[in-house]
């Protein structure tokens, strides 16, 4: 056996029995050995992404129980160990010693081997459990977690529509198997394929989380533990595009341009629906959850250019674009499960999530506040940080698509191109806003003036996967040409310190980086130890209390103003004037999600009243379930005699 795989079996095992172990008395020594075992597991898929040959079994067709690795799937091992490792010793430190941290513990535990498991499963039967598995373990580590009506609520609201969009899923794999594609040929045009892509599309992307299918995903993700939010939007929503790709790229043959069109038209829709409610968010764990909408929808709209630019004979740029996508993926995991995390440590620190009742948290926490900026200026997009590395070749593969002989083709490139500039300066404003409202200035409340840095082990996992925000731009030269070569078309491109993409010229982030570097220092040299002289604000003769400061609603108000076709906000404003004269005035605000209002709510309706109606008819009464029989017979012997099954 080799490397590869002795590390990933010693992975596995370590990972179950840390899980095991926390029942005992030592339950830091249960998350020290999960820890231990994400190791193993990251080296496995480490050596299979990067080295090249499987490890394992092959895919089959059959039901027999099967695992094994290939380099994408050592891709997304790596994905899952670089948010799970960061996010166990963040746990180790942070869960409180009460009787819920054991089997919370051992819920992370099973949460992880299901997600490994999805990635190593090599038949359909291994697949859909890891999937169902994936979907429930968190779902339980929520309720484990707090037992109060709202996370009730959202649990109930997340696995029902998961699981009602599985049935796309389960569809479109046991459709394949049934064909003898997982371990076969690929799956040809006809009426089956449409079916399987149908049923994919729609199984994979609710679980990535894509409008409009997305309406699970700020309800479930602030209510679970931090390092169980981490896990599920750094990876979890993710493995629903791995899903995906496996169906478009690997079982179907000749994917159509509806396809591409498709996602790219449904990647859009997201990106800008994710960054258009985080700007108007006010608790920072549902922020970034609408933010991690905005970021699967960047990636769907790499894949979607990926499938287009195959279709029209552009190799290069497919494998370009699928390497664009894969790079977000990864990116994706760092920044946020960095913010994820930090949102836990603030939250803790600061005793509330609400952006407009922190402040000045960076002179409090200096660690643990600047690996959280770092990872907000990454995920803002912002230049020779990872996140900018990701969507700039993005945004130069779908520039490609208009150089196609489809109109079509050129409009679905423009549309892409322009939401994803778009999306681009929306995070900007968003994520500063949010970096400066929550980090600097002077504290808002008691409790962020009180805020302390947390132990050694949280802010080292927050600034281990902040520092990955930097790594990766730098290595973005060299991990681009490798991550083309798992998906369609082909890119003869080799790794290098700049990245190099033909025809556009060249992105050097090291160059850039070390001058950016050096001038910092000049500065700080030339500067000395001179420093700006405080002076009182004026504030038209007003008291200069900290909750006159700006807060991110006003940071963001006038691009909610120009939105509010869109958004909707809905306001209400009180003025208390006995005798004439006015003594207070209370303004409140609040912007609905028109997918829940406009959408979701009628279908619940309607699913209510099938509900009402169904349990009407199960009176529990023998003479009226034999009328039940007794009509269906006559209305089948009534469709005998006119000889309609003809």
């Amino acid at each position: 056996m080799t490397l590869a795989g002795v590390s990933a079996i010693a992975g596995a095992c370590l990972i179950a029995l840390g899980g095991m172990a926390a029942f005992g008395r030592a339950r830091n020594r249960g998350l020290d050995i999960q820890i231990a075992g994400v190791c193993f597991l990251a080296l496995a898929g480490l050596i299979v992404f990067w080295s090249g040959p499987a490890v394992g079994a092959d895919f089959r067709s059959g039901i027999d129980p099967a695992l094994g690795l290939d380099p994408l799937s050592g891709f997304y091992l790596v994905v899952l160990c670089v948010v799970a490792a960061p996010a166990l010793l963040f746990a180790r430190a942070s869960l409180p010693e009460s009787g819920r941290s054991a089997p919370l513990i051992a819920l992370t535990a099973a949460f992880v081997l299901s997600m490994a498991a999805l990635v190593a499963a090599r038949d359909v039967s291994t697949f859909l459990v890891a999937w169902e598995l994936m979907t429930l373990t968190p779902a339980a580590a929520m309720l484990v977690w707090r037992q109060d009506e709202d996370v009730r609520g959202a649990v109930i609201f997340y696995v029902g529509i998961t699981h009602v969009a599985a049935v796309g899923v389960w569809v479109a794999m046991l459709t394949l198997s049934a064909e003898g594609v997982l371990g076969g040929e690929p799956l040809g045009p006809g009426g089956l394929r449409t079916l399987v892509l149908v049923s994919a599309l729609v199984g994979f992307l609710t679980k990535a989380g894509i409008a409009p299918f997305h309406v699970w995903l700020p309800r479930a993700h602030p209510v679970a533990p931090s390092h169980i939010s981490a896990l599920m939007s750094g990876v979890m929503i993710m493995l629903g595009v791995y899903g995906l790709s496996r169906v478009l790229f690997l079982w179907v043959e000749d994917v159509p341009s509806w396809v591409g069109v498709s996602l790219v038209g449904l990647g859009s829709l997201s990106a800008l629906v994710g960054v258009l409610y985080a700007l108007v968010q006010r608790e920072l764990k549902r922020l970034l959850a609408f933010s991690s909408i905005e970021h699967a929808g960047i990636v769907v709209l790499g894949i979607g250019a990926a499938v287009l630019l195959d279709a029209v004979g552009q190799p290069r740029w497919a494998a370009i674009a699928f390497a664009g996508a894969l790079l977000q993926i990864l990116n994706h995991a760092a920044f946020k499960g960095a913010l994820f995390l930090g949102a836990g440590a603030i939250g803790e620190a600061a005793g509330t999530l609400r952006l407009d009742r922190m402040g000045g948290l960076l002179h409090r926490m200096p660690l643990t506040g600047g690996a959280f900026a770092i990872a907000a200026f990454a995920i803002a997009g912002l230049p020779l940080l990872n996140g900018f590395v990701s969507e700039w070749i993005s945004l130069q593969a779908l520039l490609r698509l208009p150089v196609g002989d489809s109109g079509w083709f050129s409009l679905v490139g423009a549309l892409g191109a322009a939401t994803l500039a778009a999306t681009a300066g929306l995070a900007a404003l968003c994520f500063i806003g949010v970096a400066g409202v929550s980090l600097l200035g002077r504290p808002r409340t008691s409790g962020a003036s009180e805020a302390a840095e947390p132990g050694g082990a949280v802010a080292a996992a927050i600034a281990f996967l902040a520092s990955l925000c930097l790594a990766l731009a730098l290595l973005a030269g060299v991990l681009v040409p490798r991550l083309s070569e798992l998906g369609p078309g082909f890119w003869p491109g080799g790794p290098s310190p700049d990245l190099n993409l033909p025809d556009t010229g060249s992105l050097p982030t090291p160059a850039l980086l070390l001058a950016l570097a050096l001038l910092a220092g000049l500065v700080a040299v030339v500067r000395g130890s001179r420093r700006a002289a405080p002076a009182p604000v004026w504030i038209s003769g007003q008291p200069d209390e900290p909750q006159l400061a700006w807060t991110l609603a006003g940071f963001t108000k006038p691009l909610r103003l120009m939105a509010d076709g869109v958004l909707r906000t809905r306001r209400e404003s009180t003025t208390v004037s006995p005798a004439g004269i006015v003594e207070s005035l209370r303004f409140r605000g609040d912007v609905p999600h028109l997918f829940d209002t406009h959408l979701f709510a009628p279908l619940l309706w309607f699913a209510a009243r099938g509900s009402k109606l169904a349990r009407r008819l199960q009176s529990g009464s023998l003479r009226a379930y034999l009328g039940y029989l007794m009509a269906l017979l006559l209305f089948l012997l009534l469709i005998l005699r006119l000889d309609l099954l003809s």
